[in-house]
């Protein structure tokens, strides 16, 4: 049975990088404690200066510049395109990625997930939409003041910035409807 779930920003813990360069709101996770035992996790990040981001070996990565000007990735040497806000990135965790801010301060979106258990798909939409999913986990991250959210006949969900909708256990298609910016983020076993 699925399970429906809205998540207030202003109710995520904050939690240290795993290395200890800054400090992480984690949104949600599927299991575990911590910085271990997840098979996905999703989280805000503020980084006020260019420098190291912590390893995550055996976990993909997928990083979204939420405010600020945007950053170039160095990921194993090789330097990334402009990652200017909500244009999403993937690389592995356990790649050596530094990050150089363009212009000050930015505040990032993170999905890490292990590839061995799950399959992700993240999507930002610029002003909402209908669409269809078959995913076992949806997550919509509002990135307006206000996003609304429709899933089939229900009663429509109001998700303030930050505010992310969780629906879990899903074993259907989902016929959803979306006003706003947000990120929709798809997840599935393997």
């Amino acid at each position: 049975m699925s399970e429906l779930t809205v998540l207030r920003a202003a109710d995520y813990p904050r939690m240290p990088w795993k290395n200890g360069g800054g400090s992480t709101e984690e949104i949600t996770r599927d299991a575990g404690e911590g910085l271990d035992g997840f098979g996905w996790r999703l989280s805000i990040a503020d980084i006020g200066e260019s420098g190291g981001f912590s390893r995550f070996d055996g976990y993909q990565r997928v990083i979204s510049v939420l405010q600020g000007a945007g950053m170039h990735l160095n990921v194993d040497e090789v330097r990334s395109r402009a990652l200017l806000p909500f244009d999403a990135f993937a690389f592995k965790g356990e790649s050596v990625v530094s990050c150089t801010l363009i212009d000050g301060p930015i505040r990032d979106f993170n999905l890490i997930y292990a590839a061995d258990r799950y399959s992700a798909r993240v999507q930002w939409l610029e002003v909402g939409g209908r669409f269809y999913s078959s995913a076992q986990t949806l997550l919509i991250f509002s990135a307006d003041q206000q996003v609304r959210v429709e899933l089939g006949n229900t009663p429509h969900e109001q998700l303030s910035r930050y505010d992310c909708l969780q629906l879990t256990g899903n074993r259907g298609l989902l016929d959803l409807a979306v006003t706003g910016r947000c990120c929709v983020i798809e997840l599935s076993t393997v």
